[in-house]
This record gives C-alpha cells, structure tokens and sequence, in this order.
C-alpha cells in the first residue's frame, strides 16, 4: 500500500484507518482511488480520493469552494424534495482542521469524497434508459440550480467554453508549431478551417440577449453519472470541478458529442466513428422534459449547435494540446491526443451531414 497516499488520508476525517487504494483510471484531469478504511472493529467505508492537477486548475481553492456551494446548495434541494442526500450529490470530506482539501509537502491539492457505492458509471451507452436517464440527470442539474446565485462562482478556468476564444487559440497554436508536429495534422487543421466561422455563434446569440448564464456543468462526459446499479436511475452528477457560468447549449452538447458517438472518444478506426441518431434522440429526450419550463424555447431550439461545437471545440483543444506537447489531457500513448482529435472532428463531419435530422428531433420534444 502506498505510504504517502496513507499519509493523506490521515489529514482527513474518515471512519477508521486507509487498508487499502484502487486506483480509478476513468477521466483525463485528475489522479483519482478508491480508499478503502477500516475503524478498529473492522467496519469497513469507502471514500474516493482526488489529486487535484494543478496545471489546469490554477486556484484549487476556489475550485474547492465552488463544488462545495454547489453540492451544499443541491443537498438542501434534495432534502427538501424527500431524496437521498448521501447518495443523490456529492459529499466533501473535510480534513481534520476543517478545511475541503489538503495541501502536501509537494504542494499538491487533494481531497476526499464519501464513495457512492452500488452505482457505477459508463463509458459507451450499454442500456438505453441508462442514456435517457443521464440526460434527464444532467437537465435536472441545471433546473436545481436555477436560483443558485451565480454572482457566488468563481471562473476557474476562464473561457473555458469560448469556442471563439478556444478556435483563436488554436490557431496561433498551429501558427507556433512549439513541438514542429503541424506537419502530422495537416488534414485536422483543414477541417477546423472549415468550421472557424461558426466559432462564435452561440456566443453572439449570448451577446444579443437571446440565451442567457446558467449554471452549467461544463463537462457533461456520459461518465460523469452515477447510475443506480439496481434502478438504472440516474443517481448522482460527478466531476463538478468545472461548474461555472455557461450556456445550456454546451451542457447538452458535450453529452452528445460523448454518449451518442458510435466509437470510443479515441477510437482509430474512424470508419466506426459516426452520429448514432438513437442515442442522439435517447438523450434529448431525456434532457428536455428535465429542462422543460426552465429553458426558454428559442435555447431549446439551438441545443444541437451546442453539440457540433462542442465536438469541434473539444476536437481543437485535443489537436491543439498534442501540437503543444500533451501538457493538459492526460495521454496513454505517443499520439493519443492527435488520435481523439481525429475522432471529435470525424464526430463533427457526421453531425454537419445529419444536422436537420438532429434539429427535427428537439422539434419533437420542444
């Protein structure tokens, strides 16, 4: 067992002794375990333990604070509404001295979450009402939050959903070519050529007063839900680290550029990448009986923009991060991130292909 994770542990609150870590390999960001305890009768509790990566998230602190607003705000929602408040959100555990995360003498961020268990996540869409589910999970998100005071988030990652911003940026980066790697990219760069005038379309719909701030998830991956493993329910939303301000549009559409894809996010096979318009409907409908009454219709109308930018803005930030060296997402392999973009952009060529297909379909449930 690993000593130093031991050691963390300790500085927090938990029931009995760390006997024993799980690593959890899911997720791009952060160092994650599962921590099993023991208290000196035997009586076992789990916990999931986070190292915080700090080169994404330059203030910890403020990240800690939004998760917690945010789960305390949601908590109270829950009770209110007779639900299960340890397993319907997420429960920080304080460290002996009361504070939401411990600083290590490496000056690393962790902290520890109550482990939910009898529920489990997914990475590709294996029942279709667990879909339907997490889209209705991900729209009651937004709905609980709708008189959260938004003024009392910090921008933890500022222009993080600035699809404007993020086409800029990559291409200055491709102008840069820090690592001379352009030249393996070439057939990517063209088709985010193709795409860069619609970089800002949500964004001046925002602008003009048409959609407004919500309290967005911001990323809203398939395997950000905790599902029941005996209902099928959609339990819990998870991975809050990004919660800010945003648009209701990028929520939706990140789900969609993730669930409803027929491949893996870094499948290198692209002749298996493809829009599945099931998976695409399963979620939608979902989501929009959650949301409805809360979004406004002209919002609803223009979720699908929200999922072919998503997936050109997330097939950007992977192409632009394995030009610059593979400093942000975390790579299982040389050309990992290069091999995801591919994957987004061939994603996004078949939402272009089906895209009144995609808007008849909110049509139906709007």
């Amino acid at each position: 067992m690993d000593s130093r994770l031991t050691k963390i542990v300790e500085q927090f609150s938990t029931s009995g002794s760390a006997v024993k870590f799980d690593p959890i390999n899911t997720g791009h960001i952060n160092s994650t375990y599962r921590v099993t305890c023991a208290d000196e009768n035997g009586t076992e509790s789990a916990y999931t333990l986070q190292k915080i990566n700090k080169y994404v998230f330059k203030q910890p602190e403020l990240v800690m604070e939004n998760i917690c607003a945010v789960t305390d705000f949601l908590r109270n929602k829950i009770a209110l509404a007779g639900g299960d408040t340890t397993r319907e959100t997420l429960s920080v555990v304080p460290t002996a001295d009361g504070k939401t995360f411990y600083m290590d003498e490496e000056e690393e961020y962790w902290r520890l979450y109550t482990y939910i268990d009898n529920a489990s996540t997914y990475d590709s869409v294996e029942n279709p009402i667990h879909l339907k589910n997490a889209g209705y999970a991900f729209g009651r998100f937004q709905t609980q939050l709708a008189d959260f005071p938004i003024e009392k988030l910090h921008d933890t990652i500022p222009n993080f959903h600035n699809t404007r911003k993020r086409f800029d940026d990559f291409f200055a980066g491709v102008e840069a070519d820090v690592c001379g790697r352009v030249k393996n990219a070439l057939p990517e760069i063209e088709i985010l050529k193709k795409f860069r005038h619609l970089s800002g379309f949500l964004l001046e719909k925002q602008e003009a007063g048409i959609l407004p701030l919500r309290v967005t998830h911001n990323d809203t991956k398939y395997n950000n839900i905790l599902i029941d493993d005996a209902t099928n329910d959609a339990l819990c939303v998870i991975d809050l680290d990004t919660v800010m301000p945003g648009l209701a549009a990028y929520d939706f559409g990140d789900a969609i550029r993730f669930a409803a894809n027929t491949a893996a996010e870094d499948e290198t096979d692209l002749s298996k990448v493809k829009l599945d318009l099931d998976l695409y409907e399963c979620f939608t409908s979902g989501f929009v009986s959650a949301i409805a009454g809360f979004l406004g219709d002209e919002e609803i109308k223009l979720l699908p923009y929200g999922a072919l930018l998503m997936t050109l803005e997330v097939g950007s930030r992977f192409l632009l991060d394995y030009l610059e060296g593979d400093k942000y997402f975390r790579i299982h392999r040389p050309e990992h991130n290069l091999e995801r973009a591919r994957t987004q952009l061939t994603l996004a060529l078949d939402m272009e292909r089906h895209f009144d297909e995609m808007n008849e379909i909110v049509r139906k449930y709007l």
